[in-house]
């Protein structure tokens, strides 16, 4: 029950923030956008924008778990998750006031983001109630019966030949 509700309370926090860094990431990288399109641009193109980059790592997340899983290679998903990354990032940097504290507090959102993805999406540890593989009973050994090998007229024979 204790774990139930622990997940519960980790699962509510973790959706708030990614809601809230997800908001803050996307007005970033919308407002960027729009700052560095044509005049009479819709203003959908920036949101456009913003949900495709910021969705992006997403997928490439869930691509990675499942290729590694599958023992496949994870570059091509890997380099997307970079790219992402920092085009999230440079759009956070972008729209700072600049200063150390404007640049980091503008990029609080995007790191955010990318750390829960991560947290979310990572491998989860062996439960602490399953025994690990030096306390579990060892596995039975199995004997194969050998049966002796004779040998007539050079050709080697298992087991009696009976005439």
């Amino acid at each position: 029950m204790k774990d139930r509700i622990e997940s519960l309370a980790l699962a509510v926090i973790l959706t708030v923030v990614a809601v809230a860094a997800g908001w803050a990431s996307f007005t970033h990288v919308h407002d960027w956008t729009m700052r560095h399109t044509p005049a009479g641009t819709p203003d959908a193109f920036g949101w456009v924008n913003a949900v495709i980059s910021e969705l992006v790592p997403v997928a490439a997340l869930l691509t990675i778990k499942q290729r590694r899983k599958a023992d496949a290679s994870i570059a091509y998903p890997l380099f997307l998750l970079i790219a992402a990354g920092t085009l999230s990032l440079s759009a956070q940097l972008a729209v700072a006031q600049p200063s150390p504290s404007g640049w980091l507090l503008s990029a609080v959102p995007a790191l955010a983001f990318m750390a829960l993805v991560k947290l979310v999406f990572a491998s989860t540890p062996a439960s602490a109630a399953e025994p690990t593989a030096t306390e579990r009973e060892p596995a039975p050994v199995v004997t194969v019966p050998v049966q002796p090998i004779t040998r007539t007229n050079g050709v080697p024979v298992i087991g009696q030949v009976t005439r």
